[in-house]
């Protein structure tokens, strides 16, 4: 992925104008003609909620590419793809009040069950939730890179050696001697990581010898 551009910013930023001024300009027209029983009222409301739609998703995803793009030259093109996929996410939700917002509808009520709705899914998602958002602590921590050599101490799965074939949104992928092993990010965040340092060989070279060499110098001859 290319590095995000000025233009990248600016055409992100212009879309993202144009949504929040048919955002105001749809509330304005429902709001001032909503008991007016004609209908081309009503049709420029859904004209302009159809733009808002239009905009706020060219938008959102012109902005969550050069947040993406940001992140990947930093942090690693895994790391740009989760800020991008929560970044989306969270966007899409923002829309959908929008849209909400522009028909009266009461955001609170909305809130409410929509913290609900959350309460429920982290609940029957715990798991993935949790190797989700571990992901995202993995990716900016980083405590190991892809390609290291790295020691896992884990009460669930002991110690593990090898080497990191890939950081994904649920699993870490190890090279381990006796093949591939897919560990959960959850388990990884809990675990003690150390960067695995092989043991250097042992020199060959014999020591060297501390005695004096003997002389070979031939002893003086003897007086008679």
């Amino acid at each position: 992925m290319h590095p995000a551009h000025l233009s990248d910013w600016l055409r992100a930023l212009v879309a993202l104008a144009a949504s929040v001024a048919l955002l105001e300009e749809a509330i304005h027209i429902h709001r001032l003609h909503r008991h007016d029983p004609r209908a081309v009222w009503t049709l420029t409301v859904y004209a302009l909620v159809l733009a808002l739609i239009i905009a706020g998703s060219f938008s959102l995803r012109w902005l969550t590419l050069a947040v993406g793009k940001v992140v990947t030259t930093h942090s690693g093109i895994a790391a740009g793809a989760v800020v991008r996929l929560v970044a989306t996410g969270v966007g899409y939700v923002v829309l959908l009040f929008s849209v909400f917002a522009v028909f009266g509808l009461s955001v609170q009520r909305l809130l409410i069950g929509a913290g609900l709705a959350g309460v429920i899914l982290g609940i029957a998602a715990q798991q993935s939730l949790a190797n989700i958002f571990a992901s995202l602590v993995l990716l900016f921590a980083r405590p190991f890179r892809v390609g290291e050599d790295i020691v896992i101490r884990s009460g669930a799965i002991g110690m593990v050696e090898g080497e990191v074939r890939g950081i994904g949104l649920t699993y870490v992928t190890v090279r381990t001697p006796t093949g591939i092993l897919k560990v959960p990010n959850s388990v990884i965040l809990a675990s003690g990581i150390g960067r695995h340092s092989p043991t250097p060989p042992a020199s060959t070279t014999p020591p060297a010898s501390t005695t004096p060499p003997a002389s070979t110098t031939p002893p003086p001859p003897s007086e008679s």
